[in-house]
């Protein structure tokens, strides 16, 4: 009778089990509803026959496809989306911007981009940062996240007007309607360009930076951990990338008009014509003149060589700049896409120092019980100590990574023309010095710096000079003809209270005869290395700007050095 009730309830136990396992397995199974906005590009919406589009869409199937989830997209209204997440007619928002508020409601993933805020003004606004919205009427769209911004800064005073999307936000700022607008920079970008929109523009500093991710309901961690480990599926396995390049990348400009293009060659051409159609008149004139009028001839046909010669410089130079400000934006903009993947890892180590230590009590209780065993392809004896050692080094590169990218950015920056900032020469040499690190360790085996630290500072601005350092140290590893030839690098003080820094080269040295011409517009001895002339022409500008001057000596087969000369400040040239 006794061994019956066991058996009964055994049995029991098994059909509970077997229910659990089946309720499990329905949950897994079951379709999930993905939720996000329909009007919020690139990121989602909807496209011209009404079917979901963006990053954010792709990036899910992508997600669902490694992970083997069926789903379903929905895209509505904003504020629909967020009751039917609460209400649980949605599981997951594919895209919602991260507050500490908001964590209260729901759960955020890792982020997967970066949303940057941005206060948009009609042209000719003089509204240039949040305080100055203050007793102005602003434009959100209902319950964003610039919606619950400006609602938790109540001493603004600002008067709020609520609109249903984006779209009808910057609409309505064009129209007239309202002072300002609070919308993401990239879909207002997209939305005026759709829209035809060229009566407004975002203020140039964005106002806040978000992390941008999926959110569940508060508490549906198992969802979450999977659409988490499918994006670290998609990132190691390299899709993450190329479809963040297709949707958030650097936006399409519009082209130049054809009646633009005609009209610029009419003003640059035109007077070209004029002036040699003028030019050939008088040149046949002077030749049927005596010989009393051949001197004024030659004169005269020189006074015009002179002219076109100063013009084609001018027209060179506009062309090079452009070149440089194209390669400016393109730097910005690399700089950008490395630190997306860069702050990833640095986000991820300490989590991963963190499990390492955790898990080495297990593995040493193992090791102690069990012996020495394999940890990826070496004993754990070994790999106890290098682990740690690798997790560092990672986090010290990736730290490099990072600074070497802000010294990038910094470069690249436009700077003010005001040249009113107090500058330690040394610390500007150290930043140079970090941004060619690479091009003299392909240059030379051989390179010292002997940088006098607390030097007198100089008037002017730091990041010109640092150009022309960057200038100048890239010249002189172009001089070296092998790497056993040194380049010398040093900063300090000269007698009569000048400040000074050298960049020395043993390479091949310059002619005596070229010395003089070193800073002429286009002149180079490297013309068949792709040269342009304009570099040392430019720094010596940037130099003469800051009171100081440049003094180049150099034995041809023996090396050149380049003498910068700064006054410090209450000196004078």
């Amino acid at each position: 009778m006794q061994i019956s009730r066991w058996l009964a309830a055994l049995l029991f136990c098994l059909l509970a089990a077997t229910a659990v396992l089946a309720e499990d397995n329905g949950a897994a199974d079951r379709t999930i509803v993905v939720g996000g906005d329909r009007n919020y590009p690139p990121y989602e919406f909807l496209d011209a026959d009404g079917q979901p589009a963006g990053f954010n869409v792709e990036l899910t199937r992508a997600i669902a496809e490694v992970m083997g989830m069926d789903l379903e997209i929905r895209l509505g209204p904003w504020g629909e989306m967020r009751q039917g997440l609460a209400s649980g007619k949605i599981d997951i928002l594919q895209g919602m911007a991260w507050t500490r508020e908001r964590t209260r409601e729901v759960d955020f993933s890792t982020p997967h981009a970066k949303v940057h805020q941005s206060i948009w003004i009609r042209k000719g606004s003089t509204v240039r940062s949040l305080q100055d919205l203050a007793g102005h009427e602003v434009i959100v769209m209902r319950g964003s996240v610039m919606h619950d911004y400006i609602l938790q800064r109540p001493k603004l005073k600002v008067r709020l007007r609520l609109v249903a999307t984006l779209e009808d936000a910057l609409r309505s700022l064009s129209a007239g309607v309202a002072d300002a607008a609070l919308v993401a920079k990239l879909p207002g970008e997209y939305l005026i360009q759709k829209d035809g929109l060229d009566n407004i523009t975002p203020i140039a500093k964005p106002l806040v930076a978000q992390d941008y991710g999926y959110a569940v309901k508060k508490g549906n961690v198992d969802l979450l951990a999977r659409f988490n480990e499918g994006l670290v599926l998609l990132n190691k396995s390299g899709r993450y990338r190329p479809i963040y390049e297709k949707w958030l990348g650097v936006l399409p400009r519009p082209g130049i008009a054809l009646s633009q293009i005609v009209q610029i060659g009419a003003i640059v051409l035109l007077p070209l014509l004029l002036i040699l159609g003028l030019t050939v008149f008088w040149s046949r004139t002077l030749k049927r003149q005596v010989a009393l009028r051949t001197l004024d001839l030659e004169q005269e046909v020189a006074k015009n060589r002179q002219a076109f010669r100063e013009l084609e410089v001018r027209q060179q130079q506009l062309i090079q700049a452009d070149k440089l400000s194209s390669l400016g934006i393109l730097t910005s903009g690399v700089a950008h896409e490395i630190n997306n993947p860069n702050g990833l890892i640095l986000l991820n180590l300490p989590l991963l120092k963190k499990s390492w230590d955790d898990a080495l009590r297990l593995l040493q209780e193992h090791y102690r019980l069990q012996g020495d065993f394999k940890l990826g392809w070496l004993n754990f004896s070994r790999m106890r100590h290098e682990i740690p050692q690798m997790l560092e080094e990672m986090q010290q590169g990736a730290s490099r990574i990072k600074r070497i990218v802000e010294d990038l950015k910094d470069f690249t920056r436009q700077d003010s023309a005001e040249l009113d900032e107090a500058v330690d020469l040394s610390q500007v040499a150290e930043t140079a010095l970090r941004l060619v690190d690479n091009s003299l360790k392909q240059a030379t085996d051989h390179f010292r710096a002997e940088l006098t630290p607390d030097m007198p500072r100089f008037r002017g601005n730091a990041q010109r000079i640092e150009q022309v350092l960057v200038n100048l140290l890239l010249n002189a590893c172009h001089a070296l003809k092998s790497r056993d030839e040194a380049i010398e690098l040093r900063t300090g003080v000269q007698a009569d209270g000048w400040l000074f820094l050298e960049v020395r080269d043993q390479g091949c040295g310059i002619a005596a005869a070229h010395l003089p011409k070193l800073t002429d517009p286009f002149f180079t001895t490297r013309r068949e290395e792709g040269g342009t002339g304009l570099g040392l022409s430019v720094s010596a500008g940037i130099v003469q700007d800051h009171g100081g001057r440049l003094e180049f000596t150099s034995i041809v087969g023996h090396g050149t050095s380049v003498l910068l000369l700064l006054p410090a400040q209450g000196e004078s040239s």
